[in-house]
């Protein structure tokens, strides 16, 4: 007899195809509920075969969640020009910042490492998203206006992003079957932590300002290649946020269950943002 393929692993350990009815009652047992803001992130090939793909699982979400809650996910821009495109032959370089199209929050698609949940929310009617080309994030909900609304074009994970408006508004964090490391709100942290030799970078992207199409220059925490070197602190091949997120875990924050065949986790986005901010600060030799 065969070897069970990968997929077959997943439909048995979920227990056959995943409903529409099944992500409801995984996602209310694991402790989502009515009324919440919650941002999330997802593996969809971690949750099984899911009926109805992306449509449903994000359905699903809003019937948990109900008309008073409000969903969010990381889009950033999958097309953005690339951050060293400023080393290349000048002609080049002329010629992206002659022909490269503007970031446009209705159009532009979501980064697709982000999986496939991210450009299905953003297209969802009544959708928003905010207007940072480089880390937009897009909601839907009644406090989806409210979380997008201003992202600060300079440090966009600090003060007034979407990340900072989802802990003042009480809300929480879901990985559907992501991995911790994936825990994006950790770069808040990461922006607030008064750590030594923190990273930052600089880059180019066009916008639209006032009908037209201009390059602007934006600076933020290295969010890509690291904001701190973790290297003394972290076990050797994990990512700094997955150790944070396992050390949080055993702290005894966060939920954790199963949704479909994904080990599933639930936090609230205040006690992240606590908790990454002083293991950065601790671990790190911070002022605090």
């Amino acid at each position: 007899m065969a070897d069970p393929t990968p997929e077959e692993i997943l439909l048995a350990r979920a227990e056959g195809p995943v409903t529409p009815a099944r992500l409801i009652r995984d996602l209310t047992a694991l402790g989502l509920r009515e009324g919440d803001v919650v941002m999330f992130h997802t593996r969809m090939s971690a949750i099984g075969y899911v009926a109805g793909g992306a449509p449903a699982l994000i359905g699903a979400l809003r019937e948990v969640v109900g008309e008073r809650g409000t969903l969010m996910v990381t889009c950033g821009w999958n097309d953005a020009p690339p951050y060293d495109f400023t080393s290349w032959p000048r002609p080049w370089q002329d010629a992206v910042r002659a022909g490269h199209p503007a970031y446009d929050p209705v159009v532009s698609e979501a980064d697709h490492d982000n999986g496939r949940l991210p450009e299905a929310l953003r297209r969802w009617p009544g959708a928003v998203r905010s207007r940072h080309p480089d880390v937009s994030l897009a909601a839907l909900g009644p406090a989806a206006a409210e979380l997008t609304a201003d992202h600060p074009w300079d440090d966009p994970h600090g003060p007034g992003s979407p990340l900072a408006k989802l802990v003042e508004l009480g809300g929480r964090v879901l990985m559907l079957g992501a991995p911790l490391e994936t825990l994006t709100l950790l770069h808040h942290a990461e922006s607030l932590a008064e750590a030594p030799d923190k990273v930052f970078v600089e880059y180019e992207q066009p916008i639209t300002v006032d009908g037209r199409r201009v390059w602007r220059r934006f600076r933020d925490i290295d969010s890509s290649g690291g904001a701190f070197d973790y290297s003394a602190v972290t076990p050797e091949g994990q990512d700094p946020f997955e150790t944070i997120a396992r050390d949080m875990l055993a702290a005894g924050i966060g939920r954790r269950g199963r949704v479909g065949a994904a080990d599933s986790h639930l936090f609230e986005a205040g006690e992240v943002l606590d908790f990454g901010l002083a293991w950065i600060e601790e671990k790190l030799g911070g002022a605090r």
